[in-house]
């Protein structure tokens, strides 16, 4: 008997719910998850005409301070609404919402075609490239990130200043640590798996109160699409214990990062794994070495959508298990890129240098493209580095900040050509936008410093 497409069983749940409401979402550039409530009849019509989203959801910033250098959105339009349509493929219901159902939309131009700004859109159009070379591409995402014994509200009255962290001290891979929480603990992964996120494994890492998740993998949308409800479904599970995780790339000078790991691979035909074999100097396939050549000669110039906020960059930083240069390794945890030989089934490439605060759908988008585009040009793979990657200076040396990043980024003709004219325009304006943002601040280290000596 034949599958039922994923499609027509998204729609047969929909029919088969007796819920009166529904929540329907999207992201915005920086991957937050925004959405809404809609009652049934709304959801109906919806299905078929697509549902409005105010346009400004890609004119503002995380803080919601709208852009003043965006031509997509701005006071210049009167933020009009901008067409989304619901995924039916992407229909979960809520375990810890009563079972409310939840459906995540692309938003689509005043013609039905995909909006080239959109991040989903964007990483549909990147496998839609790779489907056209032969390949399907499978994908997972890893997630380290801090918990703290806070709230919105005494975060805010503490002027984000000294969170206290979950538990205390430095204790990685600590069965003790994750019993003394195991009603959190499970409920993350219980619920999580109940939504349709399942956890693959879960440990603490090296730090006060934090964890990492590694999410099970899949074929790539669904991958992306776990990624940003894994963030979102984590922050709403963990207040119900007086906890707020974060996922900042890094919130303490003394402390590591976190990372967010993305693990890929290439398939042809559904059954065979490119990245397989030998006959490539490395004892890996020629498509393998092609697809690393290609995210190692892409990565300078496409590092903001690894690395989109001010504070990624310290994370990216020697020492700190997050790579400074384009290069790899073979199960190397110091380099950019992480190749992992696991045999047919789990050959792998891991791309280290993404940090847990980027879009999951930009990020997998940026780590597909450039892979194909070494696979297209046929780029060849230079050695891999043997210990420590932090002393390889010959490979290149990644920006250093937000604002050399996002020079590159925008001046690049190889962005444009993996990433369209549009995009590129528009994400980098809200770069630069975030680094005018920060180039007012005055922050706590500048009044420790200045205050009183100077």
């Amino acid at each position: 008997m034949a599958k039922s497409s994923p499609d027509v069983l998204g729609l047969e749940k929909l029919r088969k719910s007796t819920a009166t409401k529904f929540k329907v979402a999207i992201t915005d550039i920086d991957g937050v998850l925004r959405g809404k409530y809609i009652h049934k009849n709304k959801l109906e019509s919806a299905l078929e005409s697509g549902l409005g989203f105010c346009n400004v959801v890609f004119g503002w910033d995380a803080a919601d301070v709208c852009y003043d250098n965006a031509r997509y959105t701005g006071w210049h339009t009167g933020y009009p609404d901008a067409q989304v349509r619901l995924d039916v493929r992407t229909y979960r219901e809520v375990p810890w919402d009563g079972g409310v159902p939840f459906l995540i939309g692309d938003f689509v131009d005043a013609h039905g075609h995909p909006l080239s700004i959109c991040p989903r859109q964007l990483l549909k159009s990147v496998l839609r490239r790779l489907e056209k070379a032969g390949f399907e591409a499978m994908a997972a995402f890893e997630y380290e990130f801090f918990h703290f014994r806070e709230t919105s509200q005494t975060l805010a009255e503490s002027g984000h200043v000294r969170p206290e962290p979950m538990t205390p001290g430095m204790f990685g891979y600590s069965l003790l640590r994750l019993n003394q929480h195991r009603e959190y603990v499970n409920a993350l992964q219980d619920e999580c798996a109940a939504f349709g996120v399942p956890i693959e494994g879960l440990h603490t890492e090296t730090g006060p109160g934090v964890l990492e998740a590694a999410l099970l993998y899949s074929d790539a949308l669904e991958a992306a699409d776990r990624a940003v409800l894994f963030k979102a479904s984590a922050k709403e599970i963990a207040h119900r214990f007086g906890i707020m995780p974060s996922f900042m790339a890094k919130w303490r000078a003394d402390l590591p990062g976190c990372s967010g790991h993305i693990h890929q691979s290439l398939w042809a035909g559904g059954k065979k794994n490119v990245f397989f074999g030998s006959g490539g100097k490395h004892d890996l396939s020629r498509t393998f070495e092609h697809y690393i050549a290609g995210q190692l000669h892409c990565l300078p110039e496409i590092l903001p959508l690894f690395a989109p906020t001010i504070n990624s960059y310290k994370r990216l930083v020697e020492g700190a298990w997050a790579p400074t240069r384009a290069n790899w390794g073979v199960d190397n945890r110091t380099t950019a890129l992480r190749a992992i030989l696991g045999g047919k089934k789990s050959s792998r490439l891991e791309t280290r240098v993404n940090g847990s605060d980027s879009n999951p759908y930009l990020a997998l988008a940026a780590a597909l493209a450039s892979g194909l585009y070494g696979i297209e040009h046929a780029l060849e793979l230079g050695a891999p580095v043997a210990g420590n990657g932090y002393g390889d200076r010959d490979a290149v040396k990644l920006p250093v900040n937000l604002d050399e990043a996002t020079e590159r980024f925008e001046r690049s003709e190889l962005a444009r050509e993996l990433f369209g004219e549009d995009f590129v325009a528009h994400f980098s304006a809200t770069r630069r936008w975030e680094w005018r943002q920060y180039g007012r601040a005055v922050t706590d280290w500048e009044l420790a410093r200045y205050f009183e000596i100077i």
